[in-house]
C-alpha cells in the first residue's frame, strides 16, 4: 500500500469530522464491506506516458486516454465502478482569462420536461432524451434475472454486473448529451442566463423520476464550470421569479397559470403567447438586469407574497 495514499484517507476522515462539528453533515460512517465504492487518492509520483499511467506500488498500468494532458497534474484518483472497470481522474491547475471576448452574446434558457431547454431569440429548442426512460425495459429484464439469483452465488454476481451495465450505458448517454450542449452552450454566449431551480424539492414530486433523468441540476453545474474555464458570465435568476406567468411585452402576469398550460392568452393584450419561449425571453431580460446591477437581487414573484398563509405553515409543521 503507498504511504501517500493511507494519508488522504485520513485527510478524508479529518475532513468528515471537520464538516460533522460544523453542522455541514452527518455522523462519518464506516464503509461497508460489500456495497462501497473501491477507490484511493494519491497527490503525487502518478505519471502518463502515451497509453499508460503509472500507479505507485503498482506500476506501469495500460491506460485509454479520453484527452491528451498538457499541465503538470496535482492528484490522481483511481476508482472501480459497478462493472468492476477501474477509472483514473487527474486534477491539474491552469490559469484562466477573466476577460468576456466582444462582441457581447447573451441568451436565456428556461430548462422543462416537455423540452429540454427553449432559448431567448431564434435558437432552435432542444429536445428532452429521457435516457432513462427508454432504458427501463432493458432495465427490468435484467433486474427481473437478478432477483431470482440465490444470494451470494456467482450467478447472482455475474446478474448483478449486467444490472450494473444497463445503468452505466445510460449515465454515459446523459453525461455525453450534457457535456456537448453545455460546451456548444457556453462557446456560443458571453453570457448564459438560467433559473436557481429547486432541483432537490422538485425531485420529491410525481415527475421527481423525469426530473432526475433530465439532470438540470448537472446541466447547471457544468455551465458553471465550463463559463469559468472560458472567461463568460452565468446569470442566476432567483427561484420565485415569475418568468412563465409575466407577459414579457406588456408586462400583465396571469397568476392563474398552472404547469399543463403550455400556451396562454394575455388578457392586457390579448396575445397568444407560447409558455416556454416567453420564460426564456424573460430570463434573459432578468440576467442582464442583474449583471447591469452588479448581481443585486430584484423583487421575488414581482411583488407578490410567495411566503405560506399562516394556517398552512402550522398544517405542513
Amino acid at each position: 500500500m503507498d504511504s501517500q495514499a493511507l494519508q488522504e484517507s485520513l485527510r478524508d476522515l479529518d475532513r468528515s469530522f471537520t464538516n460533522f462539528f460544523e453542522n455541514r453533515a452527518c455522523f462519518p460512517k464506516f464503509k461497508k464491506k460489500r456495497h462501497h465504492q473501491a477507490t484511493f487518492r494519491i497527490p503525487q509520483r502518478v505519471k502518463i506516458d502515451g497509453g499508460r499511467v503509472y500507479c505507485p506500488k503498482v506500476g506501469w498500468i495500460r491506460l485509454r486516454l479520453s484527452q491528451p494532458v498538457t499541465v503538470p497534474t496535482k492528484s490522481a484518483t483511481f476508482k472501480r465502478d459497478a462493472c468492476g472497470d477501474w477509472f483514473v481522474t487527474l486534477v491539474a491547475e491552469r490559469e484562466v482569462d477573466a476577460q468576456i471576448p466582444l462582441p457581447f452574446k447573451a441568451v436565456g434558457v428556461d430548462l422543462g420536461l416537455k423540452t429540454f431547454a427553449t432559448f431567448s431569440g431564434d435558437a432552435p429548442d432542444i429536445p428532452i432524451p429521457k435516457f432513462f426512460r427508454k432504458a427501463e425495459r432493458a432495465l427490468r429484464k435484467v433486474q427481473r434475472i437478478f432477483s431470482r439469483r440465490k444470494k451470494g452465488s456467482t450467478r447472482r454476481a455475474k446478474a448483478k454486473i449486467r444490472v450494473s451495465r444497463v445503468h452505466r450505458k445510460t449515465a454515459r448517454q446523459r453525461s455525453d448529451f450534457l457535456h456537448k450542449t453545455t460546451t456548444a452552450l457556453v462557446a456560443q454566449h458571453d453570457l448564459i442566463c438560467i433559473e436557481d431551480l429547486s432541483v432537490k424539492g422538485l425531485a420529491k414530486t410525481k415527475l421527481g423520476k423525469s426530473l432526475l433523468d433530465a439532470a438540470f441540476g448537472e446541466f447547471r453545474r457544468q455551465i458553471e464550470y465550463k463559463a469559468a474555464w472560458r472567461g463568460k458570465l452565468v446569470s442566476v435568476i432567483g427561484r420565485f421569479y415569475p418568468s412563465s406567468k409575466l407577459h414579457r411585452a406588456c408586462g400583465t402576469i396571469k397568476a392563474d397559470l398552472t404547469l399543463s398550460d403550455r400556451e396562454w392568452t394575455c388578457e392586457g393584450c390579448a396575445t397568444h403567447i407560447g409558455r416556454d419561449k416567453n420564460a426564456a425571453e424573460n430570463i434573459l431580460a432578468e440576467g442582464l438586469n442583474l449583471v447591469a446591477a452588479g448581481q443585486a437581487d430584484t423583487q421575488n414573484a414581482h411583488g407578490a407574497s410567495v411566503r405560506l398563509a399562516k394556517r398552512e405553515r402550522q398544517a405542513s409543521k
